[in-house]
């Protein structure tokens, strides 16, 4: 019979603990499968960030092209046509273009009541020359209804002129810097204008009505709004546009409760009202007749003390234009490059894309017909550009440490780079506009056919 000194032998052996050995090799295996887990992990959250960043800068580099394609085909636009008449050939250039449809301009200050615009008359602006101040009414120059700057990574390499000296005012585009609010360095700005014909005053019987003079120029204009228009007060500049859909007549006015008069301070002489009263429209030449977009890419503050560039659309002047309507805003950020080539067609329908420079310039080839004086030959070819080719470098803003090198590469046309290339290798590097380079950068192109080209 077993006694209890037995029992209490069996049960130590059966409860007999792990050895140091064995303890040794299950922490390293537990460590084994841990470093593994961890690295897995680490490995799957770097995947997703990458993912969720490219997706993100898709996203918006689709966005950005699609919000300055619906300025973009608008440049040039009249009420209700800036095209008509009989197409001539240019010999040299074979040009194909309709006479010159631009708005009559009566007032001897017209520049100064343009939004984003400084150049005046007498002055030398990029490539352009303008000739001595105008005496008498003029055709308005396609120069302001359309110019680009290309941008290298200083002031002065941008060609015909730094954007920052000519759309300037009280508070005008940023110079080209590497600090928050700076423009970003090596990227290009454009400026279109165009008429909004929504926000006009139709001549029509039981709404606003014209009263001449025994001369049969405008005495003065009663604005009564019809349903639909804006009401009498909108009209608040000191410019009013006068537009069918054969051309359109700017000129100086004074505004008194509704009532418009041609000042004769600043107009050459009082105009007359077209001869065609078909769908004739008034217009405030700044907040309706004559609108003025600005595209540029700013320097900004991501959040984690780095930079990232935002794409701003400048719209009438900016904030320092209230009267106009003027406004600024952020529009998408993760944009570093910023390229604009410029379509000119033929009368073979070929079309070559160039620089801002040489569409200023218009080097080795003639104004299109129509021109009637030196103030229009001025940017004359800007008139002659049927579509605008959008370059973009879209960025994931945060940097990625753990990306590959070859994640890292990504196209540029502009650069050359058609296979993805390094950052180091670009014309334009990151690091030369102040960016981090381990992140995620993607080209997107876009080619904005301009619906109003004179064709």
């Amino acid at each position: 019979m077993r006694g209890p000194a037995h029992s209490l032998a069996s049960a130590r052996d059966t409860q007999a603990g792990l050895t140091l050995i064995e303890l040794m090799v299950a922490m390293g295996l537990g460590l084994i499968v841990t470093v593994g887990v961890v690295a897995i992990f680490q490995s799957t959250s770097s995947s997703n960030r990458a993912q969720t960043q490219l997706a993100r800068l898709q996203e918006e580099g689709r966005f950005a092209v699609t919000r300055m394609k619906r300025d973009l085909e608008m440049a040039n636009g009249l009420y209700c046509s800036n095209s008509g008449g009989s197409a001539k050939p240019v010999e040299v250039s074979r040009l194909y273009l309709n006479g010159l449809r631009a708005p009559m301009v009566y007032s001897a200050a017209m520049t100064s009541d343009i939004s984003d615009l400084t150049t005046r008359f007498s002055a030398t602006s990029g490539s352009n020359t303008y000739p001595s101040d105008p005496s008498a009414p003029y055709s308005m120059s396609s120069y302001f209804f359309m110019r680009g700057y290309d941008c290298g990574l200083t002031a002065a390499s941008c060609k015909p002129i730094d954007p920052s000296v000519v759309l300037s005012g009280s508070k005008g585009i940023p110079p080209m810097g590497k600090s928050a609010g700076s423009r970003v360095m090596g990227t290009d700005v454009i400026s279109v204008r165009y008429v909004d014909a929504k926000l006009g005053w139709a001549i029509a019987e039981g709404g606003t009505s014209i009263t001449v003079d025994a001369k049969g120029a405008i005495d003065s204009i009663a604005i009564r709004p019809r349903a639909g228009e804006p009401p009498a007060s909108e009209f608040s500049n000191d410019m009013a546009m006068l537009a069918d859909c054969s051309g359109a007549m700017v000129f100086a006015v004074k505004v008194a409760k509704g009532t418009i008069t041609p000042d004769p301070r600043w107009n050459y002489f009082k105009p007359a009202p077209p001869k065609s009263s078909a769908s004739l429209k008034l217009y405030d030449f700044e907040r309706g007749g004559f609108q003025t977009v600005t595209y540029y890419v700013k320097a900004v503050d991501s959040g984690d003390g780095h930079l990232t560039g935002a794409l701003v659309r400048r719209f009438n002047g900016g904030l320092s234009r209230p009267l106009a309507g003027g406004t600024e805003e952020e529009l998408v950020r993760g944009i570093e490059r910023l390229d604009f080539r410029y379509g000119i067609q033929d009368a073979d329908g070929k079309v070559r894309y160039v620089t801002a420079d040489v569409v200023d310039a218009g080097k080795g080839i003639p104004c299109p017909p129509g021109e009637p004086n030196p103030i229009t030959t001025v940017g004359c070819l800007w008139r002659a550009v049927s579509s605008i080719e959008v370059n973009l470098v879209v960025s994931g803003q945060n940097p990625l440490y753990t990306l590959a090198p070859g994640e890292l590469a990504y196209t540029y046309g502009i650069d050359g780079k058609t296979t993805p290339t390094a950052p180091s290798k670009h014309k334009i590097k990151p690091s030369d506009q102040g960016f981090p380079e381990p992140m995620l950068r993607r080209e997107f192109t876009a080619v904005v056919a301009v619906r109003n080209f004179n064709p």
